[in-house]
């Protein structure tokens, strides 16, 4: 058998020790900024959009500095006012839309007379 080579010597170890490492997985929490934009553009029912708009920013920043806690607070604040904001702002064109044919076929009936 060939002699070892002192580099093979070096290399082994009786005992490996394990390292771990705790990574934050709360940093990739989405802040909804793009649909509470859109809400407070076009679906902005009791201004719900703007204020969830506003909560998005403040989770943004939050994020920014490395609060995880108030970041992951505003962004669930986010996230209710603008399905609250979506669902009533929906609610409200399906609304609309049925008076407005209940109006349009309540005059064509008037006008059959």
């Amino acid at each position: 058998m060939p002699k070892e080579h002192p580099e093979m010597v070096a290399l082994r170890v009786p005992h490996v020790s394990a390292t771990t490492i705790n990574m934050p997985g709360e940093i990739s929490k989405s802040d909804h900024v793009i649909w509470s934009m859109f809400n407070a553009l076009f679906l902005n029912f009791c201004c719900l959009g703007f204020i969830a708009y506003a909560y998005s920013v403040k989770s943004r920043d939050r994020k920014m500095v490395g609060d995880v806690t108030g970041a992951k607070n505003y962004a669930n604040t986010a996230k209710c006012l603008n399905i609250c904001a979506t669902v009533f702002s929906i609610i409200m064109i399906i609304f609309f839309i049925v008076i407005y044919f209940h109006i349009l076929a309540t005059l064509q009936n008037s006008g059959r007379r």
